[in-house]
């Protein structure tokens, strides 16, 4: 079981890698902050007691599902300001007033982006994970943790209970299989 001091130095320990990870997913600071710190108090209230060995794949697990429902909200909400919108009254010339005639997406956004960009964007998406899938367990799980965690080798290696070498063959071996076979579909990253 975790001691508390154990539970808090990893708290301490992983929170600026769980905030970068959560930032790039939800791409807002506020939000980012609020799921790593509902990821850390769930990892506290519901798995405080878990031998320290434990915690930091529970945690990113935790940090994932957060994550995850931070999007299922922002999708509800979503929904349910479209619905007003559209029971706005009518402009003052008398037409209907749409949001998509007068908005137009900054550079670079996933909005200014074509049709075509991004059903290509979620081939190679689903390629990529499709391909990660297929990896042996350990490979899979050493490349996640690394590459997709941002997790260090030496933590990467206390996780999974291996050497750090054992780490580092893992992910060369991953990496060199998914490379290997994302060409073989034609995808060059």
């Amino acid at each position: 079981m975790a001691t508390d001091k154990e539970l808090s130095d990893f708290l301490e320990n992983v929170e600026r890698r769980a905030y970068k990870q959560a930032i790039y997913a939800v791409r807002k600071n506020e939000a980012a902050l609020d799921v790593v710190q509902d990821a850390m108090i769930k990892l506290a209230e519901k798995y405080g007691d878990k031998p320290a060995a434990e915690l930091p794949l529970l945690f990113q697990r935790i940090l994932q599902n957060t994550i995850h429902d931070y999007f299922r909200r922002e999708k509800v909400r979503g929904t349910w300001i479209s619905l007003f919108s559209s029971m706005a009254p009518k402009g003052e010339e008398g037409g209907d007033f749409d949001i998509l005639e007068v908005f137009e997406a900054e550079s670079g956004t996933p909005g200014a982006e074509s049709s075509l960009d991004k059903v290509e964007r979620e081939q190679i998406l689903a390629s990529i994970d499709t391909e990660i899938q297929k990896l042996p367990t350990r490979q899979r799980e050493a490349f996640l943790m690394r590459y997709w965690e941002d997790m260090d080798v030496a933590e990467t290696a206390a996780a999974m209970g291996c050497s750090e070498g054992s780490v580092k063959t893992h992910c060369s071996r991953a990496t060199h299989a998914l490379a290997h076979a994302l060409k073989a579909k034609g995808i060059y990253l």
